[in-house]
Parts: structure tokens; C-alpha cells; sequence
């Protein structure tokens, strides 16, 4: 699934492309594309015509569009699968396209493809963000995320220290902060040494600082490289894919030795997926008791 840094690798390539633009007509080709839209593809269809789109904004995973003079935005998720590709008219639909989005000016088209059907498009009100934004009301529950200029470092400190709940799974709660999947969050807690399994309410104020420094980090180079592509589900607007699957220390490395000490990494379940560590720099909670004794 993307996750943060992809989502932003391609909210960075549609706002060079749609802001501005106005829609001339929206193609719903699959019905469970618009699921989230209540009223219905038609609905969703007819709510676009004539639009114009304001500047692309994120919040963790979720994309929006304002629309010009409106209190209403279009909302995009991108689940499993989801492409948002900008190509020219004459390129050819192919298997999978879901919605397409055409405009006035006749230039490239807006597709959402999506193979596996778990992403989607919706138009939904607007509303405060309590800064001084908006916010789709729809996915006003999901917190800042990390890369946010308004995230509240400290509040996400005393969140994750009032949790009995294992760090990893902290860090995949939205309402916490936004953004971080399975894949960073691995890569996190393997920069800081920590076992995903570790008890929020057992770490440090330090600690947790120290943690959500690794995530801006990794998140920052990730960026900096396209996202994460570990098939060809992912790829940016242009339908090129990322190359930050050739920097990971844990995630995806099980049997590979550990960039830092040489153990070969381990990868165990975890809410029905998997967490990648290396179990010498990364030592669980169980562990930590049995050194000290």
C-alpha cells in the first residue's frame, strides 16, 4: 500500500498538472471507484463538470482537490493499488481505468486506475482544520502527519507514552499520526533500535522524540527518491516508479545481514502482515528483562 512518501510523490506531480484547470467531464467506469461518494456516480460525475481545481493538498494518505468557489473537494485514496496518471487523450485506457477526468483545455486527462478496487474517489464538504485551512470533513478524524509544518511533536510524545499498546501499532494509528505504514515504520524503529514490540507507556520522552526524528528522516529520503516501488502498483503520475526499496535496512530484508551488525534480519506476523528487525540491535522487551537479570 502507499504509504505517506508515495502519496506525496504523487500529490506533488498532479499539482504541477490540474490546479487551475477546469473539468469538462468525468467517465466513472467502475462503481466501487466511488464508493465513498453516497449519492453515486452519476452524482459525482455531475458535481465535477465545470469545476475548476484548486491546489492539491494531503493529509497522511488522503489526497484532496478544492474546488474553486466551493466549499467541497474532490477526495482521492489510493488503498492497495490506485494510480493517478496524467496521460494524453490518445493514450490507450488500459484494463484497469476506474474514472477518468477530462478538461476544458483539451491537454492530458486525469485517470484513476486501480486493479485490486480497494482505493477511491469522492467529492465531500469542507471544513476547518482549526489553523486557519480546511479540511475534508470526511477525514477530519485522521491526525497531522509528520511531514506536516503544524505537527505537534510534543503531543504525539504524550499520546504514544500513555499506551499500553506496542509501539508499531502506535505508529500505524492514524488518529496518532497520520501517514506512517508498515514499511517506514520498520525502517524507523530500526534507525532508533527499537522492537516494535515495546510498550509505548514503557518508552522515554527521549526516546520517543528520537523516534519520530527517524520517521521525518526516512520519510525525507524516500521522497527524495520517488517513494518506495516494490512492484509496478506504485508509481508516481508520469507511471514511473520510485527506488527507495533499494535503501531499506529491515523491511523486506528476512535473511539478509543487518547494515549495522551483521545478524541476519528477522520477519515475524503482525496484524496480518509482516514487521521486519534485527533481532540483536533490536532487542524486545522480554529480552531487555533477561540481560538485566
Amino acid at each position: 500500500m502507499p504509504e505517506l512518501p508515495e502519496v506525496e510523490v504523487v500529490r506533488r506531480g498532479l499539482q504541477g498538472w490540474v490546479a487551475g484547470r477546469t473539468v469538462s467531464d468525468v467517465e466513472v467506469r467502475h462503481p466501487r471507484a466511488v464508493r465513498r461518494h453516497p449519492a453515486g456516480a452519476s452524482d459525482f460525475s455531475d458535481r465535477l463538470a465545470g469545476r475548476t481545481l484548486r491546489c492539491v493538498s494531503r493529509r497522511g494518505k488522503y489526497l484532496w482537490i478544492p474546488l474553486v468557489g466551493e466549499d467541497e473537494a474532490v477526495v482521492g485514496h489510493l488503498g492497495m493499488s490506485g494510480q493517478l496518471l496524467l496521460l494524453p487523450p490518445e493514450a490507450p485506457d488500459g484494463p484497469h481505468l476506474r474514472v477518468r477526468m477530462t478538461f476544458t483545455d483539451e491537454g492530458r486527462e486525469l485517470r484513476f486506475v486501480d486493479q485490486r478496487t480497494f482505493g477511491g474517489l469522492a467529492v465531500a464538504p469542507l471544513a476547518s482544520d482549526g489553523a486557519g485551512g480546511q479540511v475534508p470533513v470526511t477525514i477530519a478524524h485522521i491526525a497531522r502527519d509528520p511531514l506536516d509544518p503544524l505537527f505537534d511533536d510534543e503531543l504525539v510524545v504524550a499520546r504514544v507514552r500513555s499506551r499500553d499498546s506496542e509501539v508499531k501499532r502506535i505508529l500505524l494509528d492514524q488518529t496518532v499520526a497520520s501517514g506512517i505504514g508498515n514499511i517506514y515504520a520498520d525502517e524507523s524503529l530500526w534507525r532508533v533500535r527499537l522492537h516494535g514490540s515495546r510498550p509505548g507507556r514503557g518508552l522515554s520522552r527521549p526516546q520517543v522524540r528520537e523516534l519520530l526524528a527517524a520517521v521525518r528522516e526516512v520519510m525525507g529520503e524516500a521522497l527524495e527518491q520517488g517513494g518506495t516501488s516494490f512492484d509496478a502498483l506504485y508509481v508516481n503520475v508520469n507511471g514511473e516508479s520510485g527506488y527507495f526499496d533499494r535503501s531499506l535496512h529491515a523491511y523486506g530484508r528476512e535473511g539478509e545481514p543487518c547494515d549495522r551488525c551483521g545478524t541476519a534480519i528477522r520477519r515475524i506476523a503482525f496484524m496480518n502482515r509482516s514487521s521486519y528487525f534485527c533481532p540483536r540491535c533490536q532487542r524486545g522487551a522480554r529480552s531487555r528483562v533477561r540481560d538485566r537479570g
